[in-house]
């Protein structure tokens, strides 16, 4: 090969290293360069309206029991039956109730007889104590036994009407119309006084049922459904303490209109005005994605001289989209909306023009 070639083949070599060189250069300075990241304003937590899920319910539920103990001889309903007043629900074994009614008559019988003895008794001692024949004390025995005998009378009277009233009380039947929404007992069970038996929806009034995230419960709102979408709501209830389990308070808002064409156990979906679920004007909203929870605890992350900076907060509530949280920063300052699992603190970043 000639000098020239050689040459030209050195400054050929040349100029390739110093181009990758010069590419090397350019990929390193675009690593090096911060990230850009995306910032999004913290707002209030009072939101002009809540949506809840809730089910429609009857304005009266009562439980359905025997005012007496037994053996259940026969069921006469259905869950999810319609009643009428008066229909019979559930009978008990009458053997029992007949026999307790005997017993009691028989008391009553043996009360008149000893009231009855008592009177004569007295009637006779008068009389022999007009005759001088006994001490006048003696005829106060006879009144103080008179009286126990009035006594035993009035307790066996009232133990026989308890009797005639338990052969009544061996059948349950409906107080109202309405629908058995729940049967909790069959027929040969054995139950006590007062042991519910079903549950029964009473016909007319009706209400939706919620649970709320907190205990200030909104006065009004309405029924987002397609086949009501202007029915208004207004507060009737709320519970006196939070479930144990989901820590929501139950609340009951009644429903405007002809509510009793509402059928039971619909799942509607509740709009009220001017909720914040918090209770508190100090909750502020951030997008979800703004809430970094790792082993540093609950926190979000800020733009500090184009450092992110993190800031610990605590956190109320987790909707769709958002996060409802308490912090030291203030309504409209601005937080990383993502990717805050890669932040570090004092990691140089680009905030992105909104």
């Amino acid at each position: 090969m000639t000098k020239l070639a050689l040459r030209c083949l050195g400054a050929l070599s040349a100029s390739i290293i110093i181009a990758l060189s010069g590419c090397a250069k350019q990929e390193a300075g675009q690593t090096d360069a911060p990230p850009f990241v995306r910032t999004a304003p913290i707002a209030g937590g009072h939101d002009e309206h809540l949506v809840l899920t809730g089910s429609i319910k009857a304005r009266h539920e009562s439980a359905v029991a025997f005012q007496i103990g037994g053996r259940i001889l026969a069921r006469h309903v259905e869950a999810g039956q319609t009643v009428r007043a008066g229909q019979l629900l559930f009978a008990l074994d009458p053997r029992d109730v007949a026999a307790a009614e005997q017993a009691a008559a028989a008391q009553l019988a043996a009360a008149e007889a000893a009231m009855a003895t008592a009177e004569r008794e007295l009637e006779r001692q008068r009389q022999l104590v007009a005759q001088g024949f006994v001490s006048p004390q003696t005829l106060d025995r006879m009144e103080l036994s008179l009286r126990d005998a009035m006594s035993r009378l009035d307790a066996a009277r009232a133990q026989a009407t308890q009797a005639r009233n338990a052969r009544g009380y061996a059948e349950v039947r409906a107080v109202r119309d309405g629908v058995i929404t729940e049967v909790m007992a069959e027929a040969g069970q054995v139950v006590a006084a007062g042991q519910s038996l079903a549950v029964l929806a009473q016909a007319g009034e009706r209400e939706v049922e919620v649970h709320l995230p907190s205990a200030a419960a909104p006065g009004s709102g309405r029924i987002l459904q397609p086949n009501a979408p202007d029915t208004r709501v207004t507060l009737r209830e709320v519970a006196g303490a939070a479930d144990p389990q989901s820590r929501t308070w139950r609340a009951r808002y009644r429903i405007a209109g002809a509510a009793e064409n509402w059928p039971l156990g619909t799942v509607v979906r509740l709009q009220l005005d001017g909720a914040s679920p918090s209770g508190d004007d100090a909750v502020q909203r951030v997008p979800l994605g703004a809430l970094d929870e790792r082993a540093e605890g609950p926190r979000v992350w800020r733009v500090v001289e184009g450092r992110a900076e993190p800031v610990p907060v605590d956190v109320l509530a987790l909707e769709a989209d958002h996060a409802r949280i308490r912090s030291p920063l203030s309504n409209g300052d601005r937080v990383i909306a993502l990717g805050t699992h890669r932040l570090t603190p004092g990691m140089a970043v680009r905030e992105l023009t909104p």
